[in-house]
């Protein structure tokens, strides 16, 4: 048994049980799926607000598997702000369900859409499965498995600080709307945000600006939103699912375009296993920076988000050569 990790997620179940009704009056409790979406929250919500996060910083969310006292635990939750169904499938019939989809807030454009067309196909199924409940059981069961949101593009839309300055305002606008929210602190540290953002990306395209130089390659296509958003190419990709070691063929396929590369630099996560990937950088001159989409070491603070991005463009610019 990992004590330690088992430990934290215990400690994790009980904080989030207490909820925020143990908490004084008007304070918010807030629940995130991911530690860079408490990043943002953080980063607009006041000092009294209690934010809590489901997935560990150093597991995955794409194999997470949430335990029934963290699913008691959002039941306390004032909100609950989550990717959508693109990221965190473990999430999906839970939060689009009844109990909890007027709280569950899906930041992802795409799936908000999906979400919100999820809930409309409900009712509609409801209504009629009381017409023919057992007729209509297997039917939702099957539209279910049948279902696809996956559209093959890249969820990790957080990266991407465009996309999360769009995100924190949807984060300020629910934050706004509970009671006794503090509407002039939320402004306010939102116009905060904005500034704070803005310096960070014109400092980080300066820093970036020297990597035309370097093939970047990444553990899996969780990259391409900052990448884009930065002007940068990634020159391959090591496996197409985080979740399992990719196939013999695509592994020859992304060896022959390292041994190929200029100055090929691999960005790895802390939050896979690295012993397959030896196997094929032997012989080749290649670098080797350690990035984490998921803020592991991050502070979770208001300042949080921006330190996030500085350290994704510090583990790009490790990837430089040596003078």
């Amino acid at each position: 048994m990992d004590f330690p990790r088992t430990f934290c997620r215990t400690l994790l179940a009980l904080a989030l049980m207490s909820g925020g009704y143990s908490q004084a009056a008007g304070t918010a409790h807030i629940i995130t799926s991911l530690k860079p979406i408490e990043l943002m929250v953080r980063a607009v919500a006041t000092e009294d607000t209690r934010v809590t996060t489901l997935v560990p910083a150093n597991a995955s969310p794409h194999t997470y598997q949430m335990r029934p006292s963290e699913r008691k635990a959002l039941a306390n939750a004032d909100l609950i702000f989550w990717i959508g169904p693109s990221m965190e499938t473990f999430l999906e019939r839970l939060l689009t369900g009844e109990e909890f989809h007027d709280r569950a807030v899906a930041l992802a454009p795409k799936d908000r859409a999906a979400v919100a067309e999820h809930n409309e196909e409900h009712k509609e199924h409801e209504e009629h499965q009381k017409e023919h409940a057992a007729h209509d059981q297997r039917k939702g069961h099957s539209d279910h498995d049948a279902h696809d949101h996956g559209n093959g593009e890249d969820p990790h839309i957080w990266l991407d600080p465009a996309q999360a300055l769009t995100m924190v305002e949807r984060i300020h606008a629910e934050l706004s709307q509970l009671p006794n929210a503090d509407e002039t602190a939320l402004n306010r540290n939102l116009e905060e945000f904005r500034t704070g953002l803005a310096d960070t990306e014109q400092r980080i395209q300066k820093q970036l600006s020297k990597m035309k130089s370097v093939s970047l390659f990444t553990y899996h296509d969780a990259f391409s939103q900052f990448a884009e958003h930065y002007d940068l190419e990634i020159a391959g990709v090591m496996t197409l699912s985080p979740e399992r070691t990719p196939g013999a063929r695509h592994l020859a396929e992304v060896q022959d375009k390292l041994t190929r590369a200029r100055n090929p630099c691999l960005l790895t996560e802390p939050q896979f296993n690295r012993k397959w990937w030896r196997s094929i950088t032997d012989g080749i001159d290649i670098t080797m920076s350690t990035w984490d989409p998921l803020a592991a070491d991050i502070p979770a603070d208001a300042k949080g988000y921006l330190k996030f991005q500085q350290h994704l463009a510090d583990a790009v610019t490790a990837c430089l050569p040596a003078k």
